[in-house]
């Protein structure tokens, strides 16, 4: 009989706990596997492979996948979908090899699986943390069904540049809001007990800092104070490791000048010492073997840095499989450091079901039922509709009519193609609904005037970097002037014009870093041309991350950004034009007012010369000769079909005890002419501490719904931890004082009030 089910045959279904819950004591059926182990089949758990054929993250594709998996030398696959093929696989590892020890099976599943969300940027849009965690769990029940039990996902890089094209995939620049968004992302993939086959092991990425790379240019280096990596950027990562996340990627950049791969401090310090971390640690993409590049020593050395810094796990660069062995015998590493690693990965295995039953996540009945269904392309699109953020409401032309003659156009008014978004590499472009048909879904009185307009860009070397994963960017036949002409008649004959402009998907994502964040020039021609018409014009912009559009903002045009709304978007983007539904996103990241602003973002320090209030320029005074210092869009801004008015703030103690909470409530009406949903945001500024204070940081929110002319008082708790900061030695205190609470619609909330901690 197969070893492992000797060893396990006795464990019931119910013994393995979840994640959230875990024990620092080892697991006996661990320990005992792990005695019966040899030295190479201990390195063989360390290595993930990915045999290809699908969308590769990097450059390399593993060889002999086969064979090595035979030898013992895998521990997981990844890029690999369908019961069949992982049955394939866990038929190789399970019953031609000497323990049977069964694979984990990993995806990239970044904002949906088969029915794809919107990206992650814009799902942030939505404050909506139920919403957020119905579409993990969604994912985690779709990819099970293909036989996927491992998500690299979520992302919680806090980045503050939106020339960093993987902006896009994570909650924006705020730690607060992204902290919320990594504990309901990790609880919804992972749900209650991962031997659920509708739930999978999470992987926090990417760990750490990897938002804050130099200029915006993605795999660039990182360097910042322990201070500020504590209070602006860690947050979301601990917050999923305390909900439970069973994995964490590292990242490409160098924290403290030592990649992130062969971090010590970052891996077992702090990771594990500090915040008792007990999951896995796997690179990223041949993060391993670029440590090379970085200048950090051959092959050998390098794995050997990365297994003592406390990796378990290598991604295809299979460093620790060919160097290991020799750099123990050469001791510069010990046999209890690859041990521990091995037991990490054979933890996770056993915390899945895996050992009690390796065939759990295969079953050839559930896509037809699990995936894509009906039930989950209306969350879809319910997900689309709250992520959708209105910028601008010129002349309050939105919503439109359903009997409106429409003059659609724009180089995705028409394309499959842009709709689900960068990263998205197990969707179908052929699923999603592109925004002319879902007009004509939702609107199907409507008389649509379609014109393509102008080519996303009409750089041709630009489009074939674009182009990677397919066709984004399609540049017509028709000449620029020829396409223009058509816009223009179509707009001639009808009533609006809505022109359906941006980036195209892969414009943003990984390794689509850009200095120029505006809207293409071949766009800017056509929107200029549609306003002289003298017609009134709607923006619908398509974008992985905040845009330079100052000049389109001062033209007389309602700008409704959607960002990639995934499989349902012409569905979605037709429901919130329409009035279907009122829009309610806000903005989870600054839009500056050029690149030269860059960052800029809404917690954002006082200088000792600060600029004045009223951004009049003033000479020896923190300000720009060319530019005011406030942003084009606050951090949380967002339009509605309604208004709504804030009044008569209360603090319900004005001193406050140390460890007290302080609850804040505000009235809130809609004073509109459409029912409605407003995020009230609150803001906080500790006015005076031993090192300095943003002038204010998010605190605290609430998604309330209110109908035409109702009013209601909200309260929100200020818990004691949100008074604390990390100080100059790295204590996370509170320091008595006073402090400003702020609440409003966005961060630029002035509606005050004060109190005390003693």
């Amino acid at each position: 009989m197969n070893v492992l089910k000797t060893l396990l045959i006795v464990l019931a279904v119910g013994t393995t706990t979840a994640l959230t819950a875990q024990s620092k004591q080892q697991i006996p059926e661990v320990e005992a596997l792990l005695k019966k182990m040899t030295l190479e089949e201990k390195i063989g758990q360390l290595n993930l492979l990915t045999p290809g054929g699908g969308v590769a993250t990097g450059a390399v594709v593993s060889e002999n996948v086969e064979a090595k998996i035979k030898a013992g030398n895998v521990g997981g696959l990844f890029g690999v979908a369908s019961p069949e093929k992982m049955k394939m696989a866990q038929d190789i590892a399970v019953k031609n090899t000497r323990l049977g020890i069964p694979l984990l099976f990993g995806s990239d599943i970044i904002h949906g699986y088969k029915t794809t969300f919107p990206i992650p940027l814009g799902l942030s849009s939505s404050w909506d943390m139920e919403l957020i965690k119905s579409t993990a769990q969604i994912a985690a029940k779709e990819a099970t069904a293909d036989g996927i039990n491992w998500n690299f996902s979520p992302m919680v890089d806090i980045s503050r540049d939106p020339r960093w094209g993987r902006i896009s995939e994570g909650a924006g620049e705020d730690p607060f809001l992204g902290s919320a968004i990594a504990r309901a992302m990790v609880t919804g993939y992972q749900g209650d007990d991962l031997t659920d086959v509708n739930t999978m092991l999470a992987c926090v990425k990417h760990f750490a800092l990897y938002g804050a790379i130099e200029g915006g240019r993605d795999y660039n280096s990182v360097d910042m104070s322990r201070v500020k990596m504590f209070n602006q950027y860690l947050a979301p990562y601990k917050a999923a490791i305390d909900a439970g996340a069973a994995s964490v990627m590292t990242s490409f950049n160098d924290v403290d000048g030592i990649p992130a791969t062969g971090n010590k401090w970052l891996l077992t310090d702090l990771l594990r010492e500090q915040w008792g971390f007990e999951g896995f640690v796997v690179s990223d993409y041949t993060s391993l073997n670029e440590m090379i590049a970085h200048g950090l020593g051959d092959l050998q050395a390098v794995s050997a840095l990365a297994l003592k810094a406390g990796l378990d796990m290598d991604m295809v660069g299979e460093g620790f499989l060919s160097t290991l062995k020799k750099s123990l015998s050469e001791g510069k590493v010990t046999e209890a450091e690859i041990t521990n690693a091995c037991r990490r990965v054979l933890e996770a295995k056993y915390k899945l079901g895996l050992f009690n039953n390796p065939y759990a996540y295969i079953d050839e009945t559930r896509p037809a039922k699990d995936i894509l269904t009906a039930e989950n392309r209306a969350v879809a699109r319910k997900a689309a509709q709250r992520s959708f953020v209105l910028l601008k409401n010129e002349n309050n032309i939105l919503p439109l009519k359903k009997s409106a003659k429409i003059a659609l156009v724009g180089p995705l008014a028409d394309s499959q193609n842009n709709m689900l978004g960068t990263w998205a590499p197990t969707g179908d472009v052929k699923n999603a609904i592109s925004i002319i048909d879902g007009f004509k879904n939702v609107a199907p009185n409507a008389t649509i005037n379609y014109a393509k307009g102008s080519n996303i860009l009409d750089d041709e070397a630009m489009a074939a970097k674009i182009n990677v994963f397919g066709p984004r960017v399609d540049i017509s036949k028709e000449s620029p002037e020829t396409l223009l002409e058509e816009a223009l008649a179509a707009a001639q004959k009808s009533d609006v014009v809505v022109a359906v402009v941006g980036e195209a998907t892969e414009m943003s994502g990984e390794a689509a870093s850009r200095t120029d964040i505006s809207i293409p020039q071949a766009q800017k021609k056509l929107i200029n041309a549609l306003v002289a018409t003298g017609k009134p014009v709607v923006l619908v912009l398509m974008s992985g991350r905040p845009l330079t559009i100052s000049e389109e903002f001062d033209l007389p045009v309602s700008i409704l950004q959607v960002w990639h709304p995934g499989v349902e978007a012409g569905n979605a983007v037709a429901d919130v034009v329409f009035g279907d539904y009122n829009p309610s996103g806000k903005l989870t990241a600054t839009w500056p007012r050029n690149v030269g602003q860059i960052p800029v973002y809404h917690s954002m320090k006082n200088t000792g010369r600060p600029a004045p209030t009223s951004e009049e320029f003033q000479k020896f005074r923190s300000n720009y000769l060319d530019a005011k210092n406030s942003p084009l869009l606050p951090f949380g801004y967002g339009l509605s079909y309604t208004s709504f008015k804030y009044s008569d703030i209360k603090v319900d103690k004005n001193v406050v005890a140390s460890g007290e909470a302080v609850n804040v409530s505000v009235k809130v009406q809609n004073t509109g002419n459409f029912d409605g949903e407003e995020v009230v945001q609150l803001y906080l500024r500790d006015v005076v501490r031993s090192i300095t204070p943003p002038g204010k940081q998010l605190k605290g929110f609430e998604k309330v719904f209110l109908k035409k002319g109702e009013t209601k008082t909200i309260t929100i708790t200020l818990k004691p931890e949100d008074l604390k900061f990390y100080n100059s030695n790295l204590e996370f205190i509170a320091e008595p004082g006073d402090f400003e609470v702020f609440v409003g619609g966005d961060s630029d909330a002035s509606l005050k009030a004060t109190f005390e901690l003693k």
